[in-house]
């Protein structure tokens, strides 16, 4: 065995024993068992609740070379009752692989992450999840890009509202295709790991039955991610709008993308932005 292949099995060895001793048997779900000598799981009840033999578990956890599967790994986090960081640490260290997430986790944002959308001031910014979904918003984007407060969960959509809102064909005008195949390609890449999700697939269906573009551009299978960088709207109350865009992930909830349109430094639109965002 390598070296380091020793080393990640080792730190995998650890890791879920810190894991098992922190679980008390009533929390996982298992009659008392009275006083224990040590806190938490016994190697025997991971595995029970896992699904998988005492022996196999104990080779795991004494940091044996032995083959495991993405569904066991999926079993062990679910008995261990691993967050969403320690699975993606479990699935590392176990595959050296990231987990493929077919049910995208929670996509309520923090009320500090609100805070911060809201302190974007002028600039319009949006919290996307792995379905790109708006999740979040602050002022500024929901006077420019619709009152995503009044939006079915459908039309907060990004894809959705690209391919069938006419307000958003409006506001793009000859930028549309340009924004919609962004789009387009951006979704298929975040599809890459949710292939034959039922969500995903009716959208899909959904989509090609709403719109001819999507019928035509989905077999094509462009895939990119990344923001649009200059962005340029016609917002029907003040006119032309030039944005600069940046897009990064959370740090404490990776699932998740923040994005920002910034006012070009153009003397108009950022006069624009605090003339609309003051009649609101």
């Amino acid at each position: 065995m390598e070296h380091g292949s020793k080393e990640r099995l080792l730190e995998l060895a650890h890791f879920l024993k810190t894991r098992r001793a922190r679980i008390s048997p009533e929390l996982a779900g298992l009659p008392h068992a009275g006083r224990r000598r040590t806190p938490g799981l016994r190697r025997g009840e991971v595995a029970q609740l896992a699904g998988v033999s005492v022996d196999w578990y104990t080779w795991l956890e004494q940091g044996r070379d032995i083959q495991v599967s993405t569904q066991v790994i999926e079993s062990i986090a679910r008995a261990l009752q691993l967050d969403a960081t320690e699975r993606r640490h479990f699935f590392l260290l176990a595959l050296q692989q990231l987990p493929a997430d077919p049910v995208p986790p929670a996509s309520e944002i923090s009320p500090a992450l609100q805070q911060f959308l809201d302190l974007q001031g002028i600039c319009p910014a949006y919290v996307t999840d792995p379905r790109l979904n708006i999740v979040g918003w602050n002022q500024a984007a929901s006077r420019i890009y619709g009152t995503y407060e009044t939006m079915s969960a459908r039309e907060r959509n990004s894809v959705w509202r690209t391919f069938t809102s006419p307000y958003v064909r409006e506001l793009l005008q000859e930028n549309w295709e340009k924004h919609a195949r962004h789009r387009l390609a951006h979704f298929r890449a975040c599809y890459g790991s949710y292939s034959g999700d039922p969500w995903w697939m009716e959208l899909i269906e959904d989509l090609s039955h709403a719109s001819e573009e999507f019928r035509e551009w989905w077999p094509r299978h462009d895939v990119l991610n990344g923001p649009e960088g200059l962005k340029v709207n016609y917002h029907p109350s003040v006119g032309k709008l030039v944005f600069e865009q940046v897009s990064f992930l959370l740090s404490d909830a990776p699932h998740l993308t923040v994005t920002i349109n910034m006012p070009r430094d153009d003397g108009e639109t950022a006069s624009k932005l605090r003339l609309l965002l003051s009649h609101s």
